[in-house]
């Protein structure tokens, strides 16, 4: 059952949203060489105490840490750590989230530690989070989730690799419902695989987590010993971006971003939905 939600669900949806973007902007600027990685989950914890908001990550699963650290190679659920130093030339993909009265945020990026980094990386990241962009711009009344997996899909495969090849669009993990839980029905797939069909037909009120994960090499992964870091099953790096978003009468609205996605889905020809707190 996909859970719709009214417009005072959606408000403090957003209201958790922000939180998360707070989280995003505080461990970007403390994401440098020499921090570790249970570093950047000290500092999420801060701005999650600052706000009075709840995480969503802690205790999840069993997850022990309030942010997954994900760093080259690993594709998501990388465990914050005292032994993960950053180095530059490192990246790192950072996914968080945050409860407000019930309701939950989820966001992730990539960010660049350091400098110096390949062009092929740069564009790697460039891709996926462009590639999110266009599953957010797919959003629309009477669209089905399918047409957001085909959105993400059809970016990916229409860049260029640099050195050739294609990109590999993680396989094994994709975006999915949000709203009184962290992951909920339906289940978005960052690709199209016809037996799944089309899946729901997208109304107001359906609120998605859209985050796409792609990798350098292969689409396929594994899980390490400690039962949560997923790697590429081929050692090349990877990249992830999320954004929880909101689909209202008005259009699109992208909870976890600062300005509510107007910026970038203007630059998309597409209006976003007026912001619920002003």
């Amino acid at each position: 059952m996909v859970q719709i939600k009214t417009r005072e669900q959606i408000a403090k949806m957003r209201e958790a949203g922000l939180v998360v973007a707070a989280i995003h902007a505080a461990t970007r600027e403390a994401a440098v060489p020499g921090a570790t990685t249970k570093d950047l989950d000290q500092v999420a914890r801060k701005v999650l105490a600052e706000h009075n908001a709840k995480p969503n990550f802690l205790g999840y699963g069993g997850f022990p840490a309030t942010i997954c650290t994900s760093v080259n190679e690993v594709v998501v659920h990388g465990i914050p750590s005292d032994d993960v130093v950053l180095k530059d030339g490192d990246v790192i993909s950072i996914d968080c989230g945050a409860i407000i009265d019930g309701w939950h945020g989820d966001a992730a990026y990539t960010a660049f530690v350091g400098s110096g980094h390949a062009p092929e990386l740069v564009e790697l990241s460039r891709v996926t989070e462009e590639s999110m962009w266009a599953g957010i711009a797919a959003m629309k009344q009477g669209n089905r989730l399918v047409d957001v997996s085909r959105a993400i899909e059809t970016y990916i495969r229409r860049q260029p690799k640099p050195g050739g090849g294609r990109y590999g669009i993680i396989e094994d993990y994709g975006g999915h419902g949000i709203g009184t839980e962290m992951h909920m029905d339906p289940h978005l797939l960052n690709y199209v695989d016809r037996r799944r069909g089309k899946g729901p037909k997208l109304v107001p009120g359906f609120c998605l987590a859209i985050e796409p994960m792609v990798s350098l090499g292969t689409p396929k992964t594994e899980v390490l010993e400690d039962d949560w870091t997923v790697v590429t099953t081929d050692g090349t790096w990877s990249s992830h971006w999320e954004h929880s978003v909101a689909l209202t009468e008005e259009g699109p609205l992208v909870l976890t971003s600062p300005d509510g996605g107007k910026g970038k889905l203007a630059e998309l020809g597409i209006t976003a939905a007026p912001d619920p707190l002003g």
